[in-house]
């Protein structure tokens, strides 16, 4: 599994660790990864994701999966969340048209 968040790409970060005596460590941060299921409501479709938390609670904040794609800017956003973000926009459009 990818360090990565699949949503965000959200991914690991370098840096040092500095102890008291000013020595400088290389480290890796990583991000907390865990294996979702988001159902979108208005595809009526489950997807399956590997997020990292904060993500998870990021949704929960916006109000469910679908908000979460609709507020948030596509420059913030991988390809595969663009994608989805597309057809429910497009299934939104088609629902208030008839």
């Amino acid at each position: 599994m990818a360090r990565r968040c699949d949503l965000t790409g959200k991914d690991v970060l370098t840096g040092n660790l500095v102890s008291h005596s000013n020595r400088k460590t290389r480290t890796r941060f990583l991000p907390n990864i865990k294996a979702f299921r988001l159902i979108s409501d208005v595809l009526k479709q489950e997807f399956r994701f590997d997020l990292c938390v904060s993500t998870i609670r990021t949704i929960d904040a916006k109000g469910g999966f679908d908000n979460f794609l609709l507020h948030t800017a596509n420059s913030k956003l991988t390809a595969a969340a663009q994608k989805i973000k597309k057809a429910i926009l497009k299934a939104q459009a088609t629902e208030a048209t008839a």
